[in-house]
Formats: structure tokens, C-alpha cells, sequence
């Protein structure tokens, strides 16, 4: 029988054995918490930092971060944050009042620094739109080139962070970068396969221009860089003239749009509306544009399916 002494003795030591069974460290290891503000971005960071990171994303799947309303929950995640991470560009309007309302000590990192941007006013089509973005237009991300930039920003971001973490965001970036390599060749292959002069298409707003200054699909739509801003009449009336006189073939609404203007579009000029696609935020988990690489790849082949027939 155990006395009282040795059965205490016992004890430490099988508690001693089941803590030697895992890695060192393991037991005391914390994720570092970081914030990103819209899905796009998030699933960019989760990529880059793996299992060393807990990413909180502010605006999720199928949210529009133009028009978003931060809550004091966000303000509260901010403070527990390490890094939060932005687009830049102007695309957040709320973040700054957010993050100084909310006291973080946070470092704010700009992922789009870095990247060229276009202006949203100088693009040829006749929009004449700024809508808040300071005359650029923040939708860098639809350029692969440009996620790129994104990856290495986040990448030394997080390495900055947590330098034990080094080679894991170095690994984890790299593996990444050669996956969105294979994306951008499938999508410049599938758009040479589009015969150039069908290759226009109509959005509900005008967030794809990174897109076709990469790829070479031209984009016209009714409204400006942002949902915030309403499409005139004029403007409306402008889009149906120039899809007939053009002969533009199909018409694609965004997850973050009201499919009813472009609906009645269709209507009047005979183009049919295309699969939906995704320009500012993803889908649900587990949906068509899950992932950023998802949201890629299902918006180039819904605009070749209908190019192309």
C-alpha cells in the first residue's frame, strides 16, 4: 500500500514524464494576436504566420469595408493586438479614428506599402470619381504582383514582432509566393485564351482597374472606387449606351453590391450577368472565394466563361 508521502511522489513524477512527452516550449507558447481589417487581408496574414499567429479580422466574408462601422468589441481587439495590419491607400476610412479611440500600443502596418498605386480619377473611362481614397484607388490586391508586395510587408511585420518566429514566416512567405506564382501564370493564361476584342467587361463598381492594368480586361462600371457612392442616372444611362454600342457581353455583380442596378443594366442591353465575383471581401469559409487564391482563380474563370463563349 502507497503511503501518503510515496503516492505524492508518484504523482510528480507521471506529471513530470507527460510534460517531458511535448516539445519544449509547447507548454507555454503564445500565439501572437494580430488584427486585420478585412477578410482579404486576413487570409493573407493566416498564411504568412501559421500556427504562430491568431488573426482577429474586423470586417469579415462578404463584408464591405468601404461602408463598414467599427464597434467597441473591435476597439477591444485592438488593444490585445501586437500588430494591426491595414490595406493602406485610403481603402479603411474608420481606422485611424479606431485605433485612436481604442488606445492600442499597437504597431500599424500598411500592407499596399510599397505598391504603385493608380489613381482614381486618371483611368480613361470617363468616372471622374475620388470618393473619399484621396484620389488613388486602394484595390490593390487584384493585382498577384501586388499581393506579393503584401506577403513580404506582413512577412517582416510579424518577423519584427516575433523574431523566434523567423524562419517559420520566411518558410511559410516563400511557400506562399510560389502558390500565387502558379496563380497569376493560370490567370494570364486564361485571359490570352479570350479573344481581345471581347475582352470588356461591366462591374457594379470600379474595383478591378489593378486587374486589367496587370491583365489586359478592360472594366467599365457605374459607380466610382467606392460602394459608398451612388451611380448618378447619367452615369447608368452612359454604361447602357456604351455596352451596345460596344457590344459588351456580360455584366458581373460583386458580393459587396446591390445586384439590382446591374440587373436592370442587363435588362436593357441584352448582356447577360455573369457568375458573381468578388472584389473586396471573400466568401464564406468553404464558399467559391474561401481564400484569396480561391477569389482569384473564380473571378478570372467566371470572366473568361463568359468572354469566351
Amino acid at each position: 500500500m502507497l503511503t501518503r508521502r510515496s503516492a505524492v511522489s508518484v504523482l510528480a513524477g507521471c506529471l513530470t514524464l507527460a510534460a517531458s512527452m511535448f516539445p519544449a516550449g509547447a507548454q507555454t507558447t503564445e500565439k501572437l494576436k494580430v488584427v486585420a481589417t478585412f477578410s482579404i487581408l486576413g487570409d493573407l496574414v493566416r498564411n504568412v504566420g501559421g500556427e504562430r499567429v491568431e488573426v482577429t479580422t474586423l470586417v469579415g466574408p462578404n463584408g464591405d469595408a468601404h461602408v463598414y462601422s467599427p464597434t467597441p468589441a473591435d476597439g477591444r481587439r485592438l488593444t490585445e493586438a501586437k500588430i494591426v495590419f491595414t490595406n493602406g491607400l485610403k481603402f479603411e476610412g474608420w481606422i485611424d479614428r479606431l485605433v485612436k479611440s481604442s488606445g492600442t500600443k499597437a504597431a500599424k502596418v500598411e500592407a499596399a506599402k510599397g505598391v504603385k498605386p493608380l489613381k482614381g480619377e486618371d483611368d480613361g473611362h470617363g468616372h471622374g470619381h475620388d470618393h473619399g481614397h484621396g484620389g488613388s484607388d486602394p484595390h490593390a490586391w487584384q493585382s498577384i504582383g501586388n499581393a506579393k508586395t503584401y506577403v513580404a510587408n506582413i512577412r517582416d511585420a510579424l518577423i519584427a514582432a516575433d523574431a523566434a518566429g523567423k524562419d517559420t514566416y520566411e518558410a511559410n512567405a516563400s511557400a506562399y509566393l510560389k502558390q500565387l506564382d502558379e496563380l497569376e501564370a493560370e490567370v494570364k493564361s486564361l485571359v490570352a485564351s479570350i479573344p481581345a476584342n471581347r475582352r470588356r467587361i461591366i462591374t457594379s463598381h470600379d474595383a478591378f482597374r489593378y486587374f486589367e492594368n496587370a491583365y489586359g480586361i478592360d472594366f467599365v462600371s457605374p459607380q466610382g472606387v467606392s460602394t459608398e457612392s451612388e451611380a448618378s442616372a447619367k452615369d447608368v444611362a452612359r454604361i447602357i449606351q456604351q455596352i451596345k454600342r460596344e457590344k459588351i457581353a456580360a455584366v458581373f455583380v460583386e458580393n459587396v453590391s446591390d445586384a439590382r442596378l446591374m440587373e436592370r443594366i442587363a435588362k436593357e442591353t441584352g448582356a447577360k450577368v455573369g457568375s458573381q465575383v468578388y472584389s473586396d471581401a471573400l466568401s464564406e469559409a468553404g464558399g467559391p472565394a474561401g481564400t484569396y487564391i480561391d477569389m482569384m482563380r473564380h473571378n478570372i474563370r467566371a470572366f473568361s466563361a463568359a468572354l469566351s463563349s
